[in-house]
């Protein structure tokens, strides 16, 4: 089985992936997030800096691109390739409000002839393998089968599916059984994407998919930093590894960030999917969440590292 990381906004930046490498080796690859290129300088900010090759420097990542515009998917292609990566991941997946009503994203899909025609132009001209990340359509699994046979046409190295819809967002069961018709007859590879919190969880899909040999996790992995070597190995991550994986990325963020703040915001996005592993944490989970000042806030984290149950068996939950 392969796996790959998720990307994830405002979580799984370049920073994150490396300090997550560095403690919790193994994964096949990690996604960098929702890259939007843009007229005149292609990437710049953000961007510039998540593709820099020495910030990803021996770690296997895709970029994914988030565009409707196949002009603007193919110069930042090119761009891509000069820095030396292999592959480019199309993003047709994300549900954000703010995403879709721009046409982008899981946007895309309820515009088929758009679609297609950005298909068509971007597999004719790009410098560098495509792969394509998307859902089951916008509001009926049915949606699906149509979208199937556009995808078809196309050579992409690889298709992930997200078994849901747009109107699921991330609420409610995944459509595993729609997910199967795209491994009928599929002429790539076919990533699964979509609840997977567990080892356990893991295993019950593998059970039930056996044709399928990766998997593509975003929640359950950051919930579970080390939910894939439980689950290649049947270690789960122990309370030292996971305070000594906190504790680097909080220094990294210091050093790269200005002020408590700024901190404070990546890290507590982190915990509103780690705290899955102390279900019992209630009480510091609020005070990381309250906190205003590093001091409190890792006041807060040592009490919970030091006072509260790990189980990786709960995983992250809604």
């Amino acid at each position: 089985m392969k796996y790959y990381f998720a990307p994830m906004e405002g979580v799984t930046g370049s920073l994150y992936r490396r300090v997550h490498a560095t403690h919790f080796p193994g994964l096949d690859r990690y996604f960098i997030p929702f890259l939007e290129p843009r007229e005149g300088k292609c990437f710049d900010g953000r961007d510039k800096r998540e593709i820099d090759p020495a910030e990803n420097r021996g770690i296997p990542v895709v970029p994914q691109m988030l565009t409707n515009r196949a002009d603007r998917f193919l110069e930042g292609a090119r761009r891509l390739a000069e820095l030396g990566y292999g592959e480019v991941n199309l993003n047709l997946g994300c549900p954000a409000r703010t995403v879709v009503t721009r046409g982008k994203g899981c946007g895309l899909l309820e515009r088929p002839e758009e679609l297609e025609r950005l298909l068509d132009e971007i597999f004719a001209k790009s410098p560098l393998p495509i792969s394509v990340k998307t859902r089951l359509g916008i509001s009926e699994e049915e949606e699906f089968d149509d979208l199937l046979k556009l995808y078809r046409r196309y050579p992409m190295t690889e298709l992930i599916v997200h078994a849901r819809v747009l109107d699921d967002q991330y609420k409610g069961p995944v459509r595993q059984d729609c997910f199967a018709r795209s491994l009928e007859g599929a002429p790539w590879p076919v990533c699964y994407n979509g609840d997977l919190f567990t080892a356990r969880g893991i295993e019950a899909f593998a059970q039930r998919f056996p044709q399928t040999d990766r998997l593509m996790l975003g929640r359950g992995l950051i919930g579970n930093p080390g939910l894939v070597r439980e689950r290649k190995e049947g270690r789960p991550v122990t309370r030292q590894e996971l305070r000594a994986f906190h504790d680097q990325l909080l220094e990294e963020y210091r050093i790269r960030l200005s002020g408590d703040r700024n901190v404070l915001c990546w890290m507590k996005e982190l915990w509103f999917y780690m705290i899955c592993l102390f279900p019992d944490g209630g009480k510091e989970a609020k005070a990381i969440r309250k906190a205003q000042r590093l001091e409190d806030y890792q006041l807060a984290v040592s009490w919970l590292f030091e006072q509260r149950e790990l189980k990786t068996e709960v995983g992250y939950h809604r």
